[in-house]
């Protein structure tokens, strides 16, 4: 990989832009700012500007880098092919480098999130802060549970059954554990059986390598791989996970990442193809605005089993904004909140025009990101796995928060 530069990037990727401007549509900052700078366009020329022509690493450039959602909605809109995604997270893995970005008490805190019992104490606690009105709005959090209930077990499956790991992650797992047993009942529902992921794989790397912390991501990665060897296929629910989990080929450049990478699949993704397996639907089927996450629409390119699984117990809505990204972007309505904020008002316009066309009330989005950021805007978001899950009668009880 021919690099050059203080940023380290790869030359024939940051070649690849021709500059022709088909991305900009596709770009939530762009579309909320008119700023060419805060476009994929013109970031790359700034890129390029300090890679190739020495420009300096100053607060205009720390802008532009910072202040992207890093959605990757540029990429498949792009002729030529440009690995926007990977462009973006070395930049920031340089400046991270640096230290120029990415402060002290922003890597304490990703820090945290392997230490598994840490985060579901921190959670709690946080969820204590909430109902003392302690935490700001702007945080953008919706509610969060006090209690969680217990993970997924599995129930004996007949010899011979198709076995899976069900990834249960870092946030997923202190906020959405509910979804976790939604999940276990559906891939249960389909004849297989599961087994969860150990405490050692609990955190992926995705909030790590959007950050630029490219070491730290690595690291986890080789824990996430040695905690669920074999054969077996990895179902995840969240798509930032399992878009990060796919890319540890790319972030580790072995053929054990390559092949673990391989094994991946989102929860839709499975059971799209086992979804005859699944009880038939009973009565009227209500309306649900199906909301795509970036990184399971732009990364994983997995929006459509999403509705093949679905629409076999609800009527999709589809929203007509061709996926735009709704500001979550991890960790980036909380360290952009006033981009955040403006990306999402957008796309909640999106939805209330869906809502009002087809009289649906409930959107199913399979992010906790996403989800969290647009329940924060006082919509009824839910995972299109608890939907199914209590559409074929079969959801693990949630407990109430």
């Amino acid at each position: 990989m021919a690099t050059s530069g203080v940023l380290g990037l790869n030359e024939s990727e940051l070649s690849t832009c021709v500059g022709c401007g088909l991305c900009l549509p596709h770009c939530p900052t762009f579309r909320v700012t008119g700023e060419e700078g805060l476009s994929p366009r013109g970031r790359i020329d700034a890129m390029r500007a300090v890679e190739w022509r020495g420009a300096p690493i100053d607060e205009t450039f720390l802008r532009f880098v910072d202040t992207c959602v890093q959605c990757r909605g540029c990429e498949p809109a792009c002729p030529s092919g440009v690995p926007y995604g990977h462009l973006i997270e070395s930049t920031k893995a340089a400046l991270a480098d640096r230290g120029t970005i990415t402060p002290r008490w922003q890597r304490l805190a990703y820090r945290a999130l392997p230490m598994h019992r840490l985060l579901l104490a921190g959670s709690t606690m946080l969820a204590f802060a909430q109902r003392l009105r302690m935490v700001p709005k702007r945080a953008g959090l919706s509610r969060l549970p006090l209690r969680r209930g217990p993970r997924p077990a599995p129930s004996p499956a007949p010899s011979g059954a198709e076995s899976v790991w069900l990834y249960l992650g870092c946030v997923m797992d202190a906020w959405l554990r509910g979804t976790h047993r939604s999940t276990a009942a559906v891939i249960e529902a389909t004849g297989a059986t599961f087994r969860c992921s150990p405490d050692s794989a609990g955190c992926c790397g995705a909030l790590h390598v959007h950050a630029g912390l490219e070491q730290e991501a690595a690291e986890l990665a080789r824990r996430t791989i040695a905690a669920m060897p074999g054969d077996d296929a990895i179902v995840v629910n969240s798509a930032g996970c399992g878009a990060a989990m796919k890319e540890y080929g790319h972030l580790l450049a072995t053929d054990e990442a390559r092949a673990f990478s391989a094994r991946v699949v989102d929860v839709d993704e499975w059971l799209a193809e086992r979804v005859d397996r699944l009880p038939e639907p009973t009565g009227e089927l209500a309306p649900v605005i199906v909301q795509d996450p970036c990184h399971l629409r732009h990364v994983q390119k997995a929006h459509l089993p999403v509705r093949t699984v679905l629409g076999r117990y609800a009527r999709v809505v589809e929203l007509d904004d061709d996926g735009l990204c709704c500001g979550a972007g991890g960790a980036y309505s909380v360290l952009q909140p006033e981009l955040g904020t403006a990306i999402r008002e957008r796309k909640v316009d999106v939805i209330d025009r869906a809502r009002r066309a087809s009289g649906a009330a409930v959107v199913a989005s399979g992010n906790p990101g996403c989800a969290m950021h647009l329940a924060a805007a006082g919509l009824e978001v839910r995972h299109p796995i608890d939907i199914v899950a209590e559409a074929i009668g079969t959801g693990r009880d949630q407990v109430p928060s």
